[in-house]
């Protein structure tokens, strides 16, 4: 490549799109390679098994995002997506309570996961340095005859004669998702094994889009029921773009729900929200039922690594897969871009001990933390229950209990389930002394909000109003 510096992408997912959109800052050259057609392309892909679901994109997420893309929200917007105040327009139901409302000024939106895929695409592709591999095939790494730096990958066009074909980089950054194969590509190299925890959740959804005849909303964004061990089925029904209403609702531990159309609006009614029953009565479905399998969590401990080859960076679910009902892959994903950023020094080759060191500290252990501690409060998770996750699991309980009551509390638990402040923030005297007033005086049981018929103005007609 002479002086020409290149980066070599694995993946064109989200992931795979904000890392070339960070190191096109650092390589001259920038290349996306993926097996599907990206470009273009605005309906779920085959290569993102969840495009066909709801993809929460989370407020820390969010503000992440627009850093890297000024400009986007708004973009976004003006395509039709809702927004609104995370614990204020998003109606909450957890531990079978509502939650007080709050405007805590943490901005939330509603697009579908094809359209914000789409609207990241067309950002990276006017980059001028960066350019998409389509139709071709990953087939492995090369590596330096000692084994101790990549230099590039082979490929395969799926189009072409099936001969391969060597991409030479100088960095190459696995962003392939729960199935990447970098570790084993690591051991057929003579490095350990990457240390992996698993957790199985036997977690299962459904997701379907409708047009509404009534408005069970009132202004909010979403009606979002939390599962918990008195009862493991939770459901997201939201807002989203070009008018359409989402709901993809799950269970765990193998209690998934049904695909047909009768039998998964019974299943809605035992999530004891009368809103959605009432909803749902009259509904235009758009579409069929599609299920999705979640069996396990999964996170790659590669900072725990005492080896890793140089010129190899792995991101997004490639090294962590959470429990997708948390919402926090996406934002999890975007953080990852950042800490790239931060290791990215004009084309020089990053230290991969220090980037996987800061992404553990920075981007995930936050979220991983505090999703492992909700999953494990279901019995039939196994995992391991030390004193400190139970007294986090206690502390958890009594913040969603006064939240009902006190919509601060409210407030500050979506900051930290919005990935904006780490969950410590919680235990700040002054909000731990709140936590604790209104917990000890129990749950409080807000007023049903009724369904209203015929349809109601849109979100966006009575904010314009």
């Amino acid at each position: 490549m002479g002086d020409t510096t290149r980066a070599v992408v694995l993946g064109g997912s989200i992931a795979g799109l904000l890392a070339a959109r960070v190191l096109s800052d650092a390589y001259d050259d920038v290349l996306i390679v993926d097996r599907d057609v990206l470009v273009g392309v605005r309906e779920p892909r085959r290569g993102a098994p969840q495009g066909r679901h709801i993809s929460g994109l989370l407020t820390g997420g969010q503000r992440a995002l627009e850093q890297l893309y000024p400009g986007i929200t708004q973009e976004l917007f003006d395509d039709t997506v809702p927004y609104g105040d995370l614990a204020k327009d998003v109606r909450w139901y957890m531990q079978g309570y509502r939650l007080q409302p709050y405007d805590a000024k943490i901005l939330t939106t509603g697009p579908s996961r094809p359209l914000l895929e789409r609207h990241i695409r067309e950002r990276t592709e006017v980059i001028p340095n960066v350019r998409f591999m389509e139709r071709t095939d990953i087939l492995g790494l090369e590596a330096t005859p000692d084994n101790s730096t990549i230099t590039g990958v082979k490929v395969q066009r799926l189009d072409g004669d099936g001969a391969e074909q060597f991409l030479e980089a100088d960095i190459v950054v696995d962003a392939t998702g729960r199935g990447s194969r970098t570790p084993v590509w690591l051991e057929n190299f003579g490095y350990p094994r990457v240390p992996e925890v698993r957790k199985k959740i036997g977690l299962g959804y459904v997701t379907q889009h409708y047009k509404l005849k009534s408005d069970p909303y009132q202004g909010d964004l979403s009606i979002n029921v939390v599962a918990y061990p008195g009862n493991p089925r939770g459901c997201i029904f939201t807002n989203t773009d070009h008018g359409r209403v989402e709901m993809t609702t799950y269970g765990l531990l193998g209690d998934h729900p049904p695909l047909d159309q009768e039998g998964l609006y019974k299943w809605m009614a035992t999530l004891d929200v009368p809103e959605y029953v009432d909803a749902l009565r009259d509904a235009e479905p758009l579409d069929e039922p599609v299920a999705f399998r979640f069996p396990t969590t999964l996170r790659r401990h590669y900072e725990d690594m005492p080896r890793f080859p140089r010129g190899l960076l792995v991101t997004g679910d490639a090294v962590t897969c959470f429990n997708p009902v948390y919402a926090g892959g996406m934002t999890v994903a975007i953080k990852c871009a950042h800490t790239m950023s931060h290791h990215l020094h004009s084309g020089a080759t990053p230290d991969p001990k220090a980037y996987f060191r800061d992404l553990a500290r920075d981007a995930i252990d936050p979220a991983w933390n505090m999703s492992n501690i909700v999953d494990l409060t279901f019995p039939g998770v196994e995992g391991e229950r030390t004193r400190e996750v139970k007294m986090a699991q206690k502390f958890l309980k009594l913040v969603q209990i006064a939240a009902t009551r006190d919509g601060k509390v409210t407030g500050a638990y979506m900051k930290a389930a919005g990935q904006v402040e780490r969950p410590e923030a919680m235990q700040r005297p002054a909000m731990l002394l709140r936590i604790l007033w209104n917990a000890l005086r129990g749950p409080k049981r807000l007023p049903q909000i009724p369904v209203t018929r015929p349809l109601a103005d849109s979100i966006e007609e009575r904010r314009a109003a």
